[in-house]
């Protein structure tokens, strides 16, 4: 007979104690610990220690799936065995890009659709929609995780997708489906099964309202790859990120247009940033950012207007909106651009959001731009970090953004000094400063 211990789980963040209390010491709610038996096995002794090169690393094949953007984002493709959680608002097209996956791969592989939101008729009416109703792929309408299990463990499965794990639920466990303790039991029973038949496991997740993944944070631990697919301001593109992969480079982008037919990738994500107007008005000008290790071409654009209240409004929309009042401040002390009793407004076009500091330059400059009513020339572009001082300090990957500025026409470009190519580039004119004062008199 095994012998049982007491715990007492936290219905909100899944926060275990050994005793009751009335509040949360993780969380900090009240009255939210559940009373739950956990039986005692007795501790097992392991001699599996080996030192790293007594390790046997046997390289495995990375399955392609049926977008190379996607593959990217991964580090190359989907690694057998590997856990990877995918998170979006309502719409975003978790659904729709993971059948394309499912369907695609069944050309060569077993793959296994679960659904809990949804019935197999209402499948089949987006795979038709898809043009991918004539996929093997196999399919089953199921929340209960001990059949899934079962399926799982008898089915032979290289791929399986589980959609979502917020639906999914525990019979075991008296609570109900979504909550904290539901959705981490759930994932680790799911994870131990992958694990141990090698299966790529997708998991999609929901989001709150806040733009995070619902559940417990443990489930983003527990994961090998964490994606996000997000939605730009006009519904048109899909921009899948990576905030976590243990088997590739993070803050990884990938670009899809939804259409008709599903998702489709965008191999030239720049292109779809830089439909500008012609003639160039002032406040616009391009700027080189990268996304993991992709650079990609932006549109920024400031505008300024005389304020016609009390007080100066300050609105950025894609860029951080505290990095924007120091840029301010900055410009104010070493240039004579002074926007002081200025509305400023600053906008990426395309919905795209920049959190790196090479922003820093082409925003001062095209402030500038603004003030003064002056327009850059349409085949110039900037990059560079700005300092409290006024100093220009280099940005890394500079040889990489200027490759990608070239390619798309730019022939002109002002960037730090430190980040001037040993070799100079053909078809393209750099002007490296050092500070901002020189970098607003390259511009007259």
């Amino acid at each position: 007979m095994k012998r049982l211990a007491m715990q007492y789980h936290c219905t909100e963040c899944g926060g275990v104690h050994q005793k009751w209390r009335g509040q949360c010491a993780y969380c900090s709610t009240w009255n939210s610990l559940q009373q739950k038996e956990v039986p005692l096995s007795p501790a097992k002794r392991s001699n599996d220690i080996r030192t790293l090169d007594q390790i046997d690393l046997v390289q495995q094949k990375r399955l392609k799936s049926a977008f190379v953007e996607f593959d990217r984002v991964l580090g190359g493709g989907l690694l057998p065995g590997a856990i990877i959680l995918i998170g979006g608002q309502p719409g975003a097209g978790k659904s729709t890009l993971l059948m394309q996956i499912a369907c695609h791969l069944t050309q060569e592989h077993n793959a296994l659709y679960v659904t809990g939101e949804e019935s197999l008729p209402q499948l089949a009416l987006r795979a038709r929609r898809l043009n991918l109703q004539d996929s093997p792929v196999q399919l089953l309408a199921e929340t209960d995780i001990e059949l899934i299990a079962q399926t799982m463990e008898t089915g032979q499965f290289q791929l399986v997708v589980i959609d979502s794990i917020q639906v999914m639920r525990n019979p075991a466990a008296h609570t109900a489906a979504g909550s904290v303790n539901q959705v981490r039991d759930c994932a680790a029973h799911f994870i131990q099964i992958a694990k141990k038949k090698n299966i790529i496991l997708l998991l999609v997740g929901h989001v709150t309202k806040e733009g995070a993944l619902a559940g417990p944070k443990v489930l983003e631990h527990m994961v090998d790859c964490s994606l996000l697919l997000e939605s730009t301001d006009d519904h048109r593109f899909r921009l899948l990120r990576s905030h976590k992969n243990r088997f590739g480079a993070v803050n990884e982008l990938g670009v899809f247009a939804m259409v008709d037919t599903g998702l489709k990738e965008v191999r030239n994500p720049s292109s779809i940033f830089l439909s500008r107007s012609q003639p160039v008005p002032p406040g616009s000008i391009v700027v080189v950012i990268r996304e993991g290790s992709r650079p990609l071409l932006v549109e920024l654009q400031v505008l300024t207007d005389s304020s016609q209240m009390g007080h100066a409004r300050r609105l950025a929309i894609g860029v951080d909106t505290h990095r924007l009042l120091m840029l301010l401040a900055v410009l104010n002390r070493h240039s004579d651009c002074n926007v002081a009793g200025m509305d400023l407004f600053a906008n990426v076009v395309g919905g795209i959001k920049i959190s790196e500091t090479a922003v820093d330059l082409a925003f001062a400059l095209a402030v500038s731009s603004s003030v003064n009513n002056r327009a850059f020339p349409h085949d110039t572009i900037a990059f560079g970090e700005i300092g409290l001082s006024g100093e220009i300090r280099p940005v890394p990957g500079g040889q990489e953004r200027l490759d990608e500025a070239a390619k798309h026409g730019f022939k002109k470009a002002i960037i730090p000094k430190s980040n001037l190519p040993k070799k100079t580039m053909k078809n393209m004119h750099l002007i490296g400063v050092e500070h901002l004062s020189a970098a607003l008199a390259a511009f007259e």
